[in-house]
């Protein structure tokens, strides 16, 4: 299995590449040069690994929820890049992406894993998945939101979650006050990376998932770009 992925839904940009189990990354915290950045790493790791595109058997990307004009721009590459090679395109939430991360959390290793994924939605929001880590892949525990830290909750009443994002040290750290105890680590600096686009795309390739180009969507979660100045007035007396 051959697979270029792509993660840009954030301020870090990746490019993978998978080669029938062996992953080749570029990554880069590179706030508004995912565009200048993500095709010329795609052309140079395939040509590191000696590949043409044309051998690709698809292509992978994170669809969100995340910036909008970076979640647009995977979606745009990713199926510019199908469509030239006629490849079906596999595409990932990138909130489970980001919970595979745990893996470098204590427990995050072990079967059954519960993680909460949160990546900072700015407009005091935060986009929020609960996921369960099994053989590599991640299994949704709930519905992926986009709400203020003090309505998020957890699928069970049980303690011993890991939890990785941005959406953590957002607001102060208000998530981690607000579901206070219930996490066992935290990695409040994690981002989601293309060469875990890449691992749950391969297992979702293998489960017939793949999309032709035109039918892929991306996950936005809100439907507003910006507060209003009303409401950028309100968030700041606290209202």
């Amino acid at each position: 299995m051959k697979l270029l992925a792509l993660e840009t839904a954030t301020e870090a940009c990746s490019v993978a590449l998978w080669i029938d189990g062996e992953l080749r990354q570029r990554y880069e915290l590179a706030p508004r040069r995912h565009a200048e950045l993500a095709l010329p790493w795609a052309e140079a790791l395939c040509a590191e690994a000696g590949i043409a595109k044309a051998q690709l058997d698809a292509i992978a990307l994170g669809r969100g929820p995340g910036a909008f004009t970076g979640v647009r721009l995977a979606i745009a590459i990713g199926q510019g890049i199908a469509l030239a090679l006629d490849r079906p395109i596999v595409a990932v939430s990138t909130l489970a992406a980001l919970a595979l991360r745990a893996t470098a959390l204590p427990g995050g290793d072990a079967d059954g894993a519960r993680v909460l994924a949160a990546i900072d939605a700015r407009m005091g929001e935060v986009y929020t998945g609960a996921f369960a880590l099994r053989g590599g892949d991640a299994r949704a525990l709930d519905a992926e939101a986009v709400l203020a830290p003090a309505a998020a909750a957890l699928p069970d009443g049980a303690d011993g979650w890991l939890g990785v994002g941005t959406g953590f040290a957002a607001a102060d750290g208000a998530l981690p006050q607000h579901l206070a105890g219930r996490f066992a680590a935290l990695g409040a600096a994690a981002l989601p990376q293309a060469a875990d686009v890449a691992r749950l795309a391969v297992a979702a390739y293998a489960r017939g998932e793949a999309l032709a180009p035109e039918r892929v969507e991306p996950a936005y979660l809100r439907n507003n770009v910006a507060l209003t100045i009303a409401e950028q007035q309100a968030l700041r007396a606290g209202r």
